[in-house]
């Protein structure tokens, strides 16, 4: 999806492999620290997904319990405790995990009145040095009050810093940190580290769960559910969709979806926005035939975006999960990144759509130096210009900042 005709620039996903990187539905690999939990009450098994959660003791050693209100309900149990910094602007937790393998990273933030004061934080959030995200008091505005964060990275080294940085007068906090392995050709991280923007899918009926997760996806990705807008249709099956290729979507997920009611009608559907024009875009769309089709039958669309074609004539491959990504970052339109599934001249079908994913790039260009055989770090991005606990730092190089005093 590069903005010309055809699939030049494109990669269709339809790999089949036996040997996985891990072993994602034993939770092999999985990083799941409840932040603040006392030891002693570590390990548990989280009831809802079954996921095993650990204190977050042994991976920082700065911060201070705290515990939500006792009017503050959350569905997961590792939003009951956080840990929260009112000391020093830069807390880290350390991480041991595999070089060269991608992780998704996802940070969770349940404030839960736990200090009493009714005051939503603002603060941000870094990958090693590399700012990732700011934590706005306005993301604690909805009924959930427990926002989350989430990037694709690419581990350079077998250790790996998540930072709270404290930015104004209010104190960081964060109550879950999750680290998931992925298949190493499931998300390409080459043009950069990968936001979430956001997830959907088209859940199969009104009744069904709005987030799906752990254990029905091996990756513990969290996919929120589109509803059906006027001019589509649900579609199901009760059939099995192969989903073998590197993304692994869920049955749910493959086995649903929505298309155009009319069969001369575009699918139109957005692709969604960080927020910023300037930023470099990459969109995952997932598609599968899931219909039972006629002999003369033909499903075949263009896929657009913002106006240009990107892929054309494209048709899914019957009870098979395809990916169709951009290899080459675009930028959006303004503020909308609009997608078109536009049905060709022979097509005697709507265009269908099962799933789809936002991220935005993000280039890390600055990697982690060592004082005295424990993680300090120098930050210079456009968010904030520190040095830590009197650190001169010189950047004459500015990919490795070094330490000169």
């Amino acid at each position: 999806m590069d903005g010309h005709h055809g699939q030049k620039g494109a990669l269709i996903v339809i790999s089949f492999f036996f040997l996985h990187l891990v072993h994602a539905q034993d939770q092999q690999g999985f990083i799941s620290l409840d932040c603040g939990l006392p030891p002693k009450k570590s390990p548990y098994t989280e009831p809802t997904t079954k996921l095993n959660y650990t204190s977050d003791a042994d991976f920082i050693q700065t911060g201070k319990r705290g515990t939500i209100a006792t009017e503050w309900v959350y569905t997961y149990k590792q939003y009951n405790a956080l840990r929260y910094f009112p000391d020093g602007t830069r807390n880290c937790y350390n991480l041991g995990v595999m070089q060269g393998i991608n992780y998704l990273i996802r940070a969770g933030f349940g404030y839960g009145n736990y200090d009493g004061r009714n005051i939503y934080p603002r603060f941000d959030v870094y990958v090693g040095t590399n700012y990732w995200s700011t934590v706005h008091e306005n993301d604690f505005n909805d009924f959930s009050d427990q926002p989350q964060i989430e990037i694709i990275h690419t581990s350079k080294s077998n250790s790996l810093q998540i930072c709270l940085v404290k930015t104004g007068t209010t104190t960081p906090f964060i109550s879950t940190l999750e680290l998931r392995p992925l298949q190493k050709d499931a998300y390409s991280t080459d043009p950069g580290s990968l936001k979430l923007v956001y997830r959907h899918y088209y859940r199969p009926d009104i009744m069904m769960m709005a987030r799906l997760r752990y254990p029905d996806d091996v990756y513990d990705r969290q996919w929120s559910s589109n509803y059906y807008y006027p001019g589509e249709l649900e579609i199901n099956t009760t059939l099995t969709v192969n989903s073998s290729n590197p993304f692994r979507l869920p049955q749910v997920i493959a086995r649903s979806g929505a298309k155009s009611k009319n069969a001369r009608e575009t699918f139109r559907f957005g692709g969604g926005s960080s927020g910023n024009p300037s930023d470099n875009i990459v969109i995952y769309l997932h598609f599968a035939e899931i219909e039972n089709l006629q002999a003369n039958d033909i499903r075949e669309f263009d896929i657009s975006w913002n106006g240009n074609i990107t892929n054309s004539a494209y048709s899914p491959k019957k009870l098979q999960i395809e990916t169709v990504f951009n290899t080459s970052p675009n930028k959006c339109d303004g503020l909308s990144c609009d997608m078109e599934l536009v049905r060709t001249r022979r097509s005697t079908l709507p265009p269908l759509l099962n799933a789809y994913e936002v991220y935005t790039v993000m280039e890390f260009p600055v990697s982690e130096t060592f004082l005295d055989d424990e993680y300090r770090s120098c930050i210079s991005t456009e968010h904030n210009k520190l040095a830590w606990d009197s650190i001169e730092c010189s950047y004459s190089n500015k990919s490795t900042p070094r330490i000169i005093s």
